[in-house]
């Protein structure tokens, strides 16, 4: 029996549903996992995975009900990561701000977080990571106004230099041919620079919208060459700054296009040099050059691979493996950076 006014079948129509469906699940798979812009010209955003990933999640809850009725173990999950730093795409370390702990992740097969071990420290409100002198790593707590050290090797927190005053730090960020931490003080709209030990060297702007001044600093970024990049959240710019912290390039205004800025967090730049601006409210990750010339973005709204719920913090590594903190989506995704032939 045919449909009126038309002569195709139903088995037919159901045939054309099936593959509009098919390919309509390749082409939004595309759509999640290369994001560039013109793969000619740009470079190709490759989603990765997942963490927690979703596979073998069957298997994961019967361990967690395992672990809770014979060790009284609760599980551990990953609440509102904000901050990631990684050492390759099997090792990395995630502040998680809902559940107030760090989660070392090691080879992600298992993916079964290891809770670092509190001492007597309560943590309250984690922003920042970084890696510091040592193979230790560091980050911030804003509401204690503290900054902890993981030494290698161990799984205690420290502080580092407790005598050390702050006024709601936020972003950290470890220079390693100056031996220096930069940290962000978002309340007092400035940058504190500290040698290793944690001791005060001087201190970098005061609140205002000239170049210089901050308006609730709160990201920080330094490459390898020793440029230090800052998110100027509420001036919707970011500032890039030489190593003794005079200012080297400033960009970005308030808007709700491509290229402008509604709520900047994580910052970071790839091995070409450029940078990485992760926006919250567009939840996406725009891309610009040293001068602030919009490239491309990557990422939309959404729960599926390669989307963003309100993500925060950003960081690439060596490899141009690419880390986000999808914070409202209780995940880090990873992607991959892939240059184009003509590069």
């Amino acid at each position: 029996m045919a449909f009126k006014g038309t002569d195709i079948k139903p088995a037919l129509l159901l045939s054309i549903l099936i593959l509009y469906s098919v390919w309509h699940d390749v082409a939004a798979q595309e759509s999640r996992t290369n994001f560039g812009t013109s793969q000619t010209e740009y470079p190709k955003v490759v989603w990765i995975k997942n963490w927690p990933s979703t596979d073998n999640g069957d298997q994961k809850k019967f361990k967690d009900r395992l672990n809770s009725i014979i060790f009284g173990i609760k599980p551990r999950v990953l609440c509102n990561p904000v901050s990631v730093f990684a050492t390759n795409v099997n090792e990395y370390w995630v502040l998680d701000q809902g559940g107030n702990t760090v989660f070392r992740v090691e080879k992600a097969l298992g993916e079964i977080p290891q809770p670092i071990h509190k001492t007597d420290l309560v943590l309250s409100s984690l922003v920042g990571i970084c890696s510091g002198p040592y193979l230790s790593i560091l980050f911030t707590d804003s509401k204690a106004a503290k900054v902890y050290k993981i030494s290698h090797g161990s799984k205690k927190l420290k502080y580092v230099n407790d005598s050390l005053v702050l006024d709601q730090p936020t972003g950290i960020a470890y220079s390693a041919g100056r031996k220096e931490i930069w940290v962000v003080e978002t309340k007092a709209h400035r940058i504190s620079v500290l040698n290793e030990n944690g001791d005060l060297i001087r201190r970098i702007g005061s609140r205002g919208n000239s170049p210089g001044e901050f308006n609730y600093p709160t990201h920080i970024w330094i490459d390898k060459k020793g440029y230090v990049y800052i998110t100027d959240a509420l001036n919707f710019r970011i500032q890039v700054l030489d190593s003794e912290g005079k200012v080297v390039s400033v960009f970005g205004e308030a808007g709700d296009g491509s290229g402008y800025m509604a709520r900047p967090k994580g910052i970071a730049t790839d091995s070409t040099g450029n940078i990485y601006v992760v926006d919250a409210l567009f939840h996406v990750v725009q891309v610009f050059d040293i001068k602030g010339n919009f490239l491309y973005k990557f990422g939309n709204q959404g729960h599926g691979d390669g989307e963003f719920w309100m993500p925060n913090g950003i960081f690439i590594d060596d490899k141009n493996y690419i880390y986000v903190a999808d914070t409202y989506n209780s995940r880090v995704q990873i992607f991959q950076l892939i240059q184009p032939l003509n590069k």
